[in-house]
């Protein structure tokens, strides 16, 4: 196996001929509450998650200005967006309580960084990865600094152009990414999926790993995708899809990434290495019901001197 598709996410290998990654997307679903990353983190390391993820903002960067005063609805009562938008980030202390919990699950962590100071702030915590979300994929002032770390990235390709996928690829330099499909509705439809795409990224990019981000309600395609070759997989995960939180409804609860983390793992095993042979567990069912052994069979025991049923043969007498 070629090593210049392969990529390293802490401890872990990504890419061909290695099992496959599972995040569980933390996000935002939080909700600002730490109890509530810890019972996600919980879930995931249970499931058998490899790591989870959430995303980092710098409120006053990434979000607008004139929609700072703008007022809205939340669960902690009426209050500005920018008042909501420092509402359900976590300071460095929430994530030096996030770094502590994981370690002691046993799961990475790692972030979607929104701005530069954000990744500033990740640096910190010597995260195994970053990772582009979507709408950032055309920001190069942001891919420049995670490049810049030497950390592997992993960038996701939604509501993206083949260009606007080629450019940022450019600008990330191909030799440590991780590309991921995915298609940026909440939740995705199936006809939108195009899982196809992730035969036309390895075309398109012979030595990246393609992964998948799905966005979509129940698992199939997800598990669709892994059959497809996706390397690693992502999805949004939650404690309960009736939470507040504009990302609850595209997500998975517990009980369902548990199954997803098992069908994957069940799949891994099933893919095999498309080299046809005949299993020993095949022999006495073939003894069994095969009632013509047939010429190729006949032909290929005598010139190893067994005999059709693979018993061994002493030469014919002359």
């Amino acid at each position: 196996m070629s090593t210049n598709r392969l990529r390293s996410l802490g401890e872990k290998t990504v890419g061909p001929g290695q099992p496959v990654y599972i995040t569980g997307e933390i996000g935002i679903n939080h909700n600002g509450e730490l109890e509530n990353a810890f019972a996600l983190i919980d879930a995931a390391a249970e499931a058998g998650c490899d790591a989870v993820k959430f995303q980092k903002r710098t409120p006053e960067v990434c979000t607008p200005r004139d929609q700072w005063d703008v007022e809205r609805d939340t669960p902690w009562g009426r209050m500005t967006y920018i008042d909501y938008r420092h509402r359900v980030e976590f300071d460095e202390d929430g994530y030096r309580a996030i770094d502590e919990h994981c370690k002691k699950r046993g799961i990475d962590w790692f972030a979607s960084p929104w701005d530069v100071e954000s990744v500033a702030f990740l640096e910190k915590f010597g995260v195994p990865c970053y990772k582009v979300a979507s709408a950032s994929l055309t920001d190069d002032e942001l891919l420049r600094a995670m490049r810049a770390t030497g950390r592997t990235v992993i960038l996701s390709t939604g509501m993206s152009t083949p260009k606007q996928i080629r450019h940022a690829v450019e600008v990330l330099g191909s030799a440590n990414i991780v590309l991921c499909h995915a298609t940026s509705t909440y939740p995705a439809q199936a006809a939108e999926l195009n899982l196809r795409m992730i035969h036309t990224l390895e075309r398109e990019f012979p030595n990246v790993p393609i992964g998948y981000s799905g966005h979509e309600t129940g698992l199939q395609t997800s598990l669709a995708a892994v059959a497809l070759g996706a390397c690693f997989v992502e999805r949004h995960i939650t404690l309960d899809r009736a939470m507040w939180g504009s990302d609850q409804a595209a997500s998975v609860e517990p009980g369902g990434l548990q199954r997803l983390v098992r069908d994957i793992r069940t799949i891994e095993d099933s893919l095999g290495d498309g080299v046809k042979k005949v299993y020993d567990s095949e022999l006495k069912p073939m003894e069994k019901l095969r009632r013509v052994k047939g010429v190729v069979a006949e032909a290929e025991s005598a010139a190893a001197g067994t005999g059709a049923d693979g018993a061994d043969r002493e030469p014919a007498a002359v």
